[in-house]
């Protein structure tokens, strides 16, 4: 027994699962369908969100050069991309910002434990709180 395949139709986007080819045409616009160049298991295993990404993909890249041209300002003005990459990046810097901080804040321990044993500072000592050093 053949395997399923995915099919979908270039012009209004509805998608179908069959075994030969000769049965995939659109109910709706009764146009043959094309294949989708993934399985049938790797499709179903998609969330929504990414099959209607795929089938996107596949009809935009199979319009006319016309239909290109006027998605292009699309494709460069994306917020949704944009902001999902800014959010992204915000939480990398975050990340990198804790770690710096981390880091001078060892730096700092690191350097009043050394002026503690060369100098002999005492921080709870009244001299050293007259002379104004604050550690």
């Amino acid at each position: 027994m053949r395997e399923l395949s995915v099919y979908y139709c270039p012009k209004c986007g509805y998608y179908g699962y069959y075994q030969l080819q000769r049965n995939a045409v659109c109910p709706k616009c009764r146009e043959d369908m094309v294949t989708l160049s993934i399985s049938y298991q790797d499709f179903m295993d998609l969330s929504c969100e990414a099959r209607d990404e795929l089938l996107s993909t596949h009809i935009v890249a199979a319009s006319s050069p016309y239909v290109q041209r006027l998605l292009a300002p699309h494709r460069v003005n994306n917020n949704r991309e944009i902001i999902a990459l800014m959010g992204e990046r915000i939480t990398e810097l975050e990340t990198e910002n804790e770690k710096l901080n981390k880091t001078i804040e060892w730096m700092h321990q690191t350097i009043w434990e050394l002026m503690r044993k060369t100098k002999g500072y005492d921080p709870g000592n009244e001299e050293n709180s007259k002379t104004g050093i604050d550690p």
